[in-house]
């Protein structure tokens, strides 16, 4: 909105430069959902949208955090509001990717936002009665092969869509892979990247910290490979209107700082997979748009551990429960960060600890731009 008031007089041009329109997004964003926050905490209160406790049913009783039990879940409404109002405040609307991205992300957020009404209303984090874990993953499929799909007919982007590309390559490893081959891997670096910010969001500040580390990332790739001078020396494809995906994700940034506000240690309020999945879709749509969908497993090392534990956790559970009659566990519990916690680290390390990681993940993640 902001950008066509350039088009009127040249005392606006600054409207037209990506870095302050990025800078602008991230801003906005952020004092949305720090001004908002102590309303929507008192809202969420008022309809008693209070999820059961992370760990209930999976934990006995006395080991359980009552101190949360009151903490309002469903906060991602104002992280994903904030990057909507945000994005739409300072891209260009004409653009086709900045509308993908924003249908992708609301989305997901409804996807998030059903399961976690399911969860208040049941009081049950199964979600008895309401959405299963096969139906809530087949639409989150579906929302991510139609993104991606969308993403192989803007003009401009399909001369790069059936690439595969490796980090520490210049070029595709494999070039021309069949439309519906990449449409599914596509797909599942969306969905899994979304279920893997959704198993990281397990104590205060965990997922926003490092979702806003892993987003400053792709927000550096996004500028890079829109820009044709700094794609052609980075040997990186140059993505046509990728530049303006930067506005979106600085959104994702801001939305995300302005979250840690409320929702760092006591925190005052959760994001719930309202937001989790909503902010893991986007990611993963965006390493897809610049084909770095490999190096966000480098990138997003913090949520790949919490998501690899589960994984390891459950098939060796299984395995051992079906070999010698009892499960057995290789870790304390998963996700992993909980695993620490029963070694003695307090919240408050777990996170420290795991956000210092998240940064030397990132830092590998864009080095991976030179060592080629």
């Amino acid at each position: 909105m902001l950008y066509w008031l350039s088009e009127f007089t040249d005392h606006l041009r600054i409207f037209r430069y990506l870095t302050f329109r990025s800078a602008g997004a991230a801003l906005t964003s952020m004092m949305i959902v720090i001004l908002l926050g102590p309303w929507v905490v008192r809202a969420l209160k008022k309809f008693s949208f209070v999820a059961p406790l992370r760990l209930q049913g999976l934990v006995a009783e006395e080991e359980l955090d009552y101190s949360k039990a009151k903490t309002p879940s469903m906060g991602g409404l104002l992280i994903v509001f904030a990057i909507v109002v945000s994005t739409l405040l300072w891209a260009p609307l004409n653009n086709a990717l900045v509308v993908l991205f924003l249908g992708n992300m609301l989305a997901y957020c409804a996807i998030g936002f059903y399961d976690d009404y399911n969860k208040v209303l049941y009081k049950n984090r199964d979600t008895d009665g309401g959405i299963s874990a096969k139906m809530k993953l087949l639409w989150q499929f579906l929302v991510g092969a139609l993104a991606v799909y969308c993403i192989t007919i803007i003009p401009g982007l399909s001369n790069y869509s059936d690439d595969f590309m490796l980090p520490f390559y210049k070029h595709p490893v494999v070039a021309g892979v069949p439309l519906w081959i990449m449409i599914i891997f596509s797909s599942i670096v969306v969905v899994g990247a979304s279920n893997a910010v959704n198993l990281t969001d397990g104590l205060d500040g965990l997922a926003t910290g490092n979702m806003l580390i892993c987003a400053g990332t792709y927000v550096i790739f996004a500028y890079l490979s829109g820009n044709v001078n700094f794609s052609s020396y980075l040997n990186i494809p140059y993505i046509e209107g990728a530049g303006e995906v930067c506005v979106f994700g600085a959104a994702i940034m801001g939305a995300c700082l302005g979250f840690l506000w409320h929702n760092c240690y006591p925190a005052s309020m959760f994001m719930g997979d309202t937001g989790s999945l909503a902010l893991g879709g986007s990611i993963g749509l965006i390493a897809v748009l610049v084909k770095q969908e490999v190096t966000l497993i480098i990138v997003g090392g913090v949520f790949v551990m919490e998501t690899v534990s589960v994984m390891i956790q459950t098939s060796y559970f299984k395995y051992t429960r079906k070999k010698y009659g009892e499960g057995r566990r290789v870790f304390l519990m998963t996700p992993i960060h909980h695993h620490f916690q029963k070694k003695g680290w307090t919240e408050t390390q777990v996170v420290i600890r795991f956000w210092i990681l998240g940064l030397i993940f990132a830092g590998i993640g864009l080095a991976t731009l030179k060592i080629r």
